[in-house]
């Protein structure tokens, strides 16, 4: 009690007014300013917290942006729990990988398939055409059909650490919300790209710590670990940037014929591409698939191809020792020199050359990386 305090009497009964702030059991801490108490971070976003002896009142807002913090700084805490040293590590929970990199990285050449990453710490670069994204803490990337990319972290350090979680996206369960009378039925811009980045909310935060949590209780993972990804499913769904991936999960939809031609030729990069036939796959003009085909990709068919079938060749020439020319045939290519030329534009240096750097000793982490595939 403090001077202000007066003593009260009903039927008795002594009334003692309480100017004290009371503080419910989510706060995370408190600060004072100007010898005033105030809540600083509350754990549920709808508590409204009022300064007893002055006006200042802290919104919903304020209180949302707080615990979005906390929830960044134990995504962090938990990432580098998992990893340990490692670069790259596979879970026990189906397509979910983490990622580290304790210095920035050159350019990686890289088949995104769809998904999420969420950056924990740090920052990343990816090149579709002739755009770049960045992406950090505050906003993950979103890949929607699989995508030839140029990737690099940007901002690492062995203090801190580029710490990153990917997810492989379900498109079954995509289109099990779809289907759903419940869910809204929003209209789907046709020209969005397949991949983007997207605000990290709280509520997205709180997801993917929870399916984090997971890989400490096991047992739990069979039942609880599809629960928490249809969760994450449904908040990008419902986020500002899930229209591309609703319209290619949407059986009919310009988007679905043309994401069906970018599989065919994923599955088929070797085999001689003819837009006509490619069309037919779609059930698509000619005109039409290839307006759709670079509005999703920022680049045309047979420039994708181009790129799926020299990133199969570079992995191909490192994880086995097979020369270029048997290679370069092997992905499609009826002319070596031909082969070499695009090979050297798109890598940098010619196949033997670029193969003999990214086996050297000091690039081994620039060759996992550029096998990799997520």
């Amino acid at each position: 009690m403090n001077q202000r305090t007066s003593e009260k009497r009903l039927g008795g009964i002594l009334i003692l007014p309480n100017p004290c702030l009371i503080l419910p059991m989510c706060v995370v801490f408190v600060a004072r300013f100007q010898r005033q108490p105030a809540i600083l971070r509350v754990r549920c976003p709808h508590v409204v917290a009022k300064n007893m002896w002055d006006t200042t009142v802290f919104s919903p807002e304020y209180a949302q942006a707080g615990y979005a913090q906390d929830l960044r700084a134990e995504l962090v805490a938990r990432v580098a729990r998992l990893i340990g040293s490692a670069e790259k590590q596979a879970t026990a929970i189906p397509r979910l990988t983490l990622h580290q990199r304790t210095a920035p990285t050159g350019a990686c050449h890289v088949t995104y398939e769809p998904s999420i990453i969420v950056i924990a710490q740090g920052r990343k670069e990816v090149q579709i055409g002739t755009d770049t994204l960045t992406y950090d803490s505050s906003r993950y990337l979103l890949t929607s059909i699989d995508l030839p990319t140029i990737t690099r972290v940007s901002e690492a350090s062995s203090d801190a650490p580029c710490l990153a979680l990917s997810l492989k996206l379900d498109i079954s369960i995509v289109r099990e919300f779809l289907s759903r009378e419940e869910f809204p039925n929003r209209d789907v811009p046709t020209d969005c790209p397949a991949m983007s980045t997207v605000p990290v909310t709280a509520e997205f935060l709180s997801a993917c710590c929870r399916l984090l949590d997971l890989l400490s209780t096991p047992d739990d993972i069979p039942f609880l670990s599809g629960l928490i990804e249809r969760e994450i499913v449904y908040r990008i769904l419902r986020g500002p940037e899930g229209a591309r991936l609703r319209a290619i999960a949407t059986l009919g939809d310009q988007s679905h014929r043309t994401a069906k031609a970018i599989a065919w030729i994923k599955a088929n990069y070797g085999t001689p591409l003819r837009l006509d036939e490619l069309a037919e796959v779609a059930g698509m003009a000619v005109s039409t698939l290839h307006h759709h085909f670079r509005a999703i990709t920022a680049m045309s068919p047979l420039q994708y191809q181009k790129q799926i079938r020299l990133q199969a060749a570079r992995a191909r020439m490192l994880a086995d020792d097979v020369d270029a020319a048997t290679v370069a045939f092997e992905v499609g290519y009826e002319s070596a020199s031909q082969f070499n030329r695009e090979y050297s534009r798109l890598f940098g240096e010619p196949p033997i050359r670029d193969v003999r750097k990214m086996r050297a000793p000091t690039t081994a982490a620039s060759r996992t990386a550029a096998m990799a595939s997520r």
